[in-house]
């Protein structure tokens, strides 16, 4: 007596295996995003190192001889990859549990920064808490972490977002008092950043329409009225408006307006690494705020177009990872990834806007690229987490266990 055994046909067995095969041959985490991200941050050593170079020629930097900041900066890259490496070994599920008390942390280190003889003030702002080796600059921290207490808020008050006492307005006031603390010190282009990803997530949280509406209208008209209630911030706008003017390009609009040189001056291809003339104390920070410029320079519309075309993929593979999540039904993931997304595109666009003359000059660094210690490991942090959550999608995927 023969067994009937169950037959397959050809092409199911031939399905089977290429499935088999396919997810085998899937890469353990995002190669892609690791390399654009690390020649990235590469690129903008060598272009701070172009930058400051011939800073040590003036008496505010006398004691620092020519390779200054390119050490730091490369002490930097290295630390924030360490730190990133750990941060990647912390779970999803860890970073939701955290995120609160993250968020309430940096407030209490956003409070410490006003507090005279704590906080540290450059150039009449107050921003960083010094540690004698390094300063830690809060802003940078709570960029990250309303990430984590937005996407963690939207998750635990989903059902309750429609409505305005139990869901839009207690994270309403956690963002109004974190935007408060910043204005104080003051620091807008930081505050604007905030609010951005703020709003991001709590729209793609499927928060009320009209209420997301109401609060866009109401923000429009804090800016406004911070413009109109601050002289300095008032003339900087009219500057802005008109650079080219005799009083303008040699006040409020001089960075604006040797910005606007260097990029001139680049053309098609630039001038040659190395060969700026605006960075020779033409133009100021232009290792930090302005390095887009100096870039524009010596590397012409095409050094730029690089640098722009590599934000535009970082951010675009940011927010494939979230929506894959989020059909994965890991919507604190989800939103987080697309919540970085914003983030580093919200802050990349206002930095390249300003070095372009789009936007009213405002403070703050291109990601990855412009000097400084706290912006930079605090973007490979916010990275280590979106390739988490993107390795964490693919073990799923092979059907295993996180």
């Amino acid at each position: 007596m023969k067994l009937a055994l169950p037959m397959f046909s050809r092409a199911a067995t031939k399905k089977v295996a290429g499935s088999l095969d396919q997810r085998s041959k899937m890469m353990a985490y995002d190669q892609p995003l690791v390399w654009v991200v690390v020649l990235l941050m590469l690129f903008g050593m060598v272009m701070v190192y172009s930058a400051s170079i011939s800073l040590p020629d003036s008496p505010k930097y006398a004691r620092y001889d020519n390779a200054h900041f390119l050490g730091r900066q490369a002490i930097f890259i290295a630390l924030s990859l360490v730190v990133g490496l750990l941060a990647f070994r912390v779970r999803i599920e860890t970073w939701q549990k955290w995120a609160p008390y993250l968020f309430a942390g940096t407030l209490i280190l956003l409070l410490l920064v006003l507090i005279p003889g704590v906080g540290k003030g450059v150039n009449g702002a107050r921003r960083w808490l010094s540690f004698h080796v390094f300063n830690l600059q809060p802003s940078e921290l709570m960029k990250l972490f309303v990430v984590l207490y937005a996407a963690d808020y939207t998750v635990r008050k989903q059902q309750v977002m429609h409505k305005l006492t139990k869901g839009f307005m207690p994270m309403t006031v956690a963002i109004g008092f974190a935007g408060l603390l910043l204005l104080l010190e003051p620091d807008l282009g930081a505050f604007g950043v905030i609010v951005c990803i703020a709003m991001g997530i709590l729209f793609l949280g499927g928060v009320n329409g009209i209420w997301f509406g109401g609060i866009g209208t109401m923000l429009v008209g804090i800016f406004s009225l911070v413009i109109v209630l601050s002289p300095w911030r008032r003339e900087r706008i009219f500057a802005y408006l008109n650079p080219w003017e005799e009083g303008n390009a040699l006040g409020k609009a001089y960075q604006l307006s040797h910005s606007l040189i260097a990029f001139g001056r680049g053309e098609l291809f630039g001038v040659g690494l190395g060969g700026s003339v605006e960075k020779l104390h033409y133009l100021p920070e232009a290792h930090t705020d302005f390095l887009l410029a100096v870039i524009g320079e010596e590397l012409g519309f095409v050094g730029v177009l690089v640098v722009i075309i590599a934000f535009y993929w970082i951010i675009k593979r940011a927010f494939e990872i979230g929506r894959q999540s989020i059909a994965m039904d890991m919507t604190f993931a989800g939103l987080t990834a697309k919540g970085i997304g914003i983030w580093l595109g919200v802050q990349a666009f206002i930095n390249m806007g300003v070095n372009l003359g789009l936007l009213p000059t405002k403070g703050l660094t291109l990601p990855l690229m412009s000097y400084g210690g706290s912006g930079v490991l605090i973007n490979c942090i916010g990275l280590a987490i979106l390739l988490r959550i993107d390795y964490e999608n693919r073990v799923l995927m092979r059907g295993g266990r996180i």
